[in-house]
């Protein structure tokens, strides 16, 4: 089973969303999803100030096995992006709950946070 730490929330599209305090959500996608891509290759990452909703997409991967959207988790404004990986996207493969974030997103709806899937209900989900 792919790693899933207990301080992340997730959507059905394999996102994942940290609460960070002060109303900002960090995202990025699970591990789940990585190990089903492939090795990254190209992150195309969200502008910053650009306002997204649920299931919006916030960018793309390109990948081994896939070419993937990511999905925004939370609605919100971005307001960091992970510029890293413009240069070492594999960090994606290889610490996505770390280095390999996407973005920072100044979180408009409390309640798109808590509606995501915990840790255990995520394990289940992917079984």
């Amino acid at each position: 089973m792919p790693e899933f730490p207990a301080d992340v929330r997730c959507s059905e599209k394999h996102e994942w969303a940290r609460d960070e305090g002060n109303g900002r959500i960090r995202v990025g996608i699970t591990d789940f999803a990585q190990n089903e891509l492939g090795d990254i290759y190209f992150v195309d990452l969200p502008e910053v100030g650009r306002e997204v909703g649920v299931g919006d997409v916030l960018g793309d991967l390109e990948a081994s096995k896939s070419h993937e959207e990511i999905y925004a988790p939370v609605s919100g404004k971005v307001v960091e992006v992970n510029e890293a990986l413009i240069e070492e996207p594999e960090k994606v493969n290889s610490d996505p709950f770390g280095e390999g974030w996407i973005a920072l997103l100044d979180a408009s709806d409390a309640g798109d946070y808590e509606a995501l899937m915990d840790a255990e209900a995520y394990r289940a989900f992917v079984q």
